[in-house]
């Protein structure tokens, strides 16, 4: 009996396996179950959550992996994947339902890396942006798909063409000095987006993340910031200007991290393209208003590139394995890449986290803020660097620090009020002062000390 009793638990093992790397296109019911099904076979470790509806009222569902889920831990850094951003491209929204069955199932076999990662990093996954537009896509089927099939929400909105333009005020405000960090929404910005894009802003408003992929279709490229050309002179979709941010040579850094993971992203020529180490700038691609991952580095603290996984973008799924296997290290390589730079925490005298003060690294025109606990991340490539952290109401602080190729540094910042000193009372000299000439006196305010911006 103990010997049939060992084979039927081999045997019902065996199929649990099977069914975790079965390679399947999956529609939107089919995805909501496999996300829950990983879900319980890793309770304690994942959290399902939606951020809004679709267009339809499907829900945009995210499958977070974490020792915590659903707890921010001070000093763990936040990471997104989006996939299915085009509802046509499907490999990546396939590849992240891979992905999340792989992660729990590593865990579960006490992977020592998968388990350092989740313990380490706060992952999101969202594997559908656009789960009405692949409704559409997917009733057509992956032979007689059409290019354009099902890539618009079901208002036929490229929803990669739908966020807010940062990048137009932001080479504006550029000649003058301004910002191209957190830079302010527009007053109708609600009234201009898609239920999709709404939510996406709403979330991506409310987590503090660091770094974050959309994967895409089409091409088999890494793609980074800025896909807005600068020169506003070339409107035409396909004109190429390369247009690089402050944090060009990072970003190229993390591009080229998914790009020699992948198994063939890096030799450059796919699609009957050329792509130099498989990564590019957008813009120099060709320029692209309104895409999300120049929103998130205009908006947000995240950084974020795109990645065009397939020349096909609906693979049949004959291919699906052979996709996965070549991006299955890749996915990991890059969410690993979060820890790197420097971090730390930003305090009072009284040891309370200061949310919302700006880091800022001298040398690089981008800054950064701390988080609601007042934990700050900053990607950084390994070197010496001079930081800044300045809050309002505070003095400010500056420290040199040295970055390590392996894991991030500490670099923790307490910051001292800004006393405000009075003048002395000036004795009466025997004209009294009425309250209203008192209001009218103006005490002015220390001068901050440190980049203004």
């Amino acid at each position: 009996m103990a010997g049939w009793l060992r084979s039927l638990v081999g045997a019902l093992l065996l199929l649990e396996v099977v069914a975790a790397l079965s390679f399947l296109h999956h529609r939107y019911e089919e995805m909501v179950q496999a996300l829950f099904r990983v879900q319980s076979q890793c309770p304690y470790v994942t959290r399902i959550y939606s951020i809004g509806r679709s267009v339809e009222g499907r829900h945009l569902y995210v499958l977070e992996f974490s020792d915590y889920p659903g707890i921010h831990e001070p000093l763990e850094p936040e990471f997104k994947y989006v996939g299915n951003m085009h509802g046509n491209e499907v490999l990546g929204r396939e590849l992240l339902l891979q992905l999340s069955e792989f992660l729990c199932e590593e865990y579960r076999r006490s992977n020592e890396r998968i388990t350092r990662l989740i313990h380490d990093t706060r992952i999101h996954i969202m594997p559908s942006m656009n789960p009405d537009g692949y409704e559409v896509a997917a009733k057509q089927g992956p032979d007689s798909n059409g290019y354009l099939t099902g890539r618009n929400n079901a208002n036929g909105v490229d929803l990669n063409r739908n966020f807010p333009d940062l990048n137009t005020f932001m080479y504006y405000s550029g000649e003058i000095s301004g910002p191209n960090h957190h830079i302010p929404l527009p007053d109708n910005w609600k009234s201009q987006v898609e239920p999709e894009t709404l939510a996406v802003i709403q979330w991506i408003s409310s987590y503090n993340f660091v770094l974050s992929a959309n994967l895409h279709g089409g091409a088999v490229v890494a793609n980074y910031p800025y896909d807005k050309s600068q020169d506003q002179r070339f409107r035409s979709h396909r004109r190429t200007v390369n247009t690089p941010t402050p944090d060009d040579k990072l970003f190229q850094k993390l591009a080229k991290t998914y790009s020699y993971a992948h198994s063939w992203m890096h030799r450059g020529w796919n699609c009957g393209d050329y792509f130099a180490d498989g990564i590019t700038n957008g813009a120099s691609w060709y320029s692209l208003s309104k895409g999300m991952q120049d929103f998130n580095y205009l908006y947000t603290n995240c950084f974020e590139i795109t990645l065009e996984l397939s020349c096909n973008k609906f693979p049949p799924e004959e291919d699906l394995e052979r996709q996965w296997m070549a991006n299955r290290e890749a996915l990991v390589a890059f969410i690993e890449e979060v820890h790197q730079g420097i971090k730390g925490m930003v305090s009072d005298e009284n040891n309370n986290g200061i949310a919302g003060a700006v880091i800022s690294v001298q040398g690089i025109s981008h800054d950064i803020t701390s988080g609601d606990m007042g934990d700050y991340f900053r990607l950084l490539l390994p070197g010496t660097y001079t930081v800044t952290a300045s809050a309002e109401g505070y003095q400010p602080q500056t420290v040199t620090t040295t970055v390590g190729p392996a894991a991030p540094s500490l670099v923790h910042f307490l910051l001292k009020q800004d006393v405000v000193r009075k003048p002395p009372e000036r004795k009466a000299s025997g004209t009294r002062m009425n309250n209203k000439a008192l209001q009218k006196k103006v005490v002015p305010r220390a001068t901050r000390r440190g980049t203004q911006r």
